[in-house]
């Protein structure tokens, strides 16, 4: 098997996460002021700001049809622009099923007030089970920017730019309905015609709340890489329950290094905390994490609102693309949750640190690969490309929390980033190790195919 670069580095640094997170206990953390970005952008900021809060309050759709909704909104955001952006074409000369007329578009368009109006639509379509008075800020956000945007232009331009936006949205939204396999999926996330394949060390469900999540996700859409097309690398341990064996010893790691957050290790249980995005109606998704952390980086960058869009672009896709060979790596492998090892074989009380925020111990899926590190890698992937791997990143995506240590934690690389997130599923008590070293691999693969994706053909 051909690594990449990325791919071979990520492999040399998956034993660093401990000494990446002893790190920030000697950077001294400031409020920062935002540079100022054109108006533009500012629109893609304040759509991505509200999308992270929808997705917080967004019930029955983490972390799968969430990403599948990144996609979506993004390649409709991008579409809206892409005659204005030199040197990208439009993808409906990739996807055979994607149907947009240009010729719809007038001449006269501001590019603010069609992302804007395509923004809502789209958002408003693939964002759902949401509280109605947080949906509602949709529609106000909506009108708040048309408002401002509206100052000093004509009636005819603003028709025209929401027209287009509505259309590009709309054309979107209909390609979506073409994939009947994620249809069919997302009004039934926890299928009762599923029933897990019983078998020595395999994972199962104990409740019906924990029953299996979007166990069909391997036939969604792909956008650039499909779940056949990447490497799927079986488990490195075979189950055991010899204590002498590494299946044990590594649920033993487990089981010291999350009672340690719990009980000693203060950084453990803030890393565990900060990167957790488990737990609907506190936190945004796993996926929906990069998105904050990308709205950072735009901000810290000072991107331009072209480049945001081919970014947000290519991090969608390689979200979707990483939740659908992950499920259907998770749902092959059917790899076991360490709780349910540590409870019968080495401590009977034992519970996660995700546990006292949920009803349950476990993400109600098996363990192999990591999907939490399999979106850490892919997204990682997706800004080292665009902003290289050294930078000075603080992550304020849950500063000011007091349900949890959200405080913010400082980076100076993205592998030192995405493997910190990856392994946090450790001390949280919800993943061995190899789940994480594995999803961090398949990440980085799908990230390296995305990034290869060319926009100008």
């Amino acid at each position: 098997m051909n690594l990449s670069f990325r791919t071979i580095l990520v492999i040399a640094t998956l034993f660093l996460w401990s000494s990446c997170s002893n790190e920030q206990l000697d950077v001294n953390i400031e409020p920062t002021t935002p540079i100022a970005v054109d108006a533009t952008t500012q629109v893609i900021l304040d759509w991505n700001q509200l999308w992270c809060e929808l997705d917080r309050y967004a019930t029955g759709m983490r972390p799968n049809a969430s990403t599948r909704a990144l996609a979506y909104i993004h390649l409709a955001a991008f579409e809206v622009c892409v005659e204005d952006m030199l040197g990208y074409t439009s993808n409906k000369n990739r996807y055979t099923e994607l149907e947009i007329d240009f010729t719809q578009r007038e001449a006269n368009v501001n590019v603010s007030l069609a992302l804007n109006a395509c923004y809502a639509r789209a958002i408003d379509h693939f964002m759902y089970n949401i509280p109605t008075t947080i949906d509602s800020k949709i529609s106000l956000l909506n009108q708040e920017k048309q408002t401002i945007l509206s100052e000093n232009v004509s009636e005819d331009v603003v028709l025209n730019s929401i027209d287009w936006g509505n259309y590009v949205a709309d054309q979107i939204i209909a390609y979506s309905l073409t994939d009947t396999a994620a249809e069919s999926q997302i009004g039934s996330p926890q299928p009762t015609s599923y029933e897990p394949p019983v078998g020595i060390g395999f994972w199962t469900y104990s409740d019906d709340a924990e029953r299996a999540l979007f166990p069909y996700w391997s036939s969604v859409r792909t956008f650039v890489i499909a779940s056949n097309e990447t490497s799927s690398v079986p488990p490195s341990l075979t189950y055991s329950e010899d204590t002498t064996s590494a299946f044990y010893t590594a649920m033993q790691e487990v089981y010291t290094v999350s009672e340690a957050a719990r009980t000693t290790d203060t950084e453990g249980l803030w890393i565990a905390e900060f990167w957790s995005n488990d737990v609907e109606g506190l936190m945004m998704s796993p996926p929906g994490r990069q998105i904050s952390i990308a709205n950072q980086l735009i901000q810290q960058y000072n991107v331009d609102h072209e480049s945001a869009l081919v970014l947000l672009l290519k991090l969608g896709f390689s979200l979707n693309d990483a939740a659908v060979s992950t499920w259907a790596d998770k749902y092959e492998y059917m790899v076991m949750r360490p709780s349910v090892y540590i409870q019968e074989f080495i401590d009977p009380a034992f519970q996660t640190n995700l546990y006292p925020y949920i009803s349950w111990p476990n993400p109600s899926f098996p363990s192999y690969p990591s999907g939490h590190s399999t979106f850490a890698s892919a997204a990682a992937g997706i800004f080292i490309h665009h902003f290289g791997n050294t930078t000075d990143f603080i992550d304020r995506s849950h500063e000011g929390r007091t349900e949890f240590n959200g405080a913010p934690r400082a980076y100076t690389t993205f592998t030192q980033m995405a493997t910190e997130n990856g392994f946090s599923r450790l001390p949280l008590g919800v993943h061995l190790r190899m789940d994480c070293t594995e999803g961090l691999r398949l990440g980085y693969e799908i990230s390296d195919a995305v990034n290869a994706f060319d926009l100008s053909l």
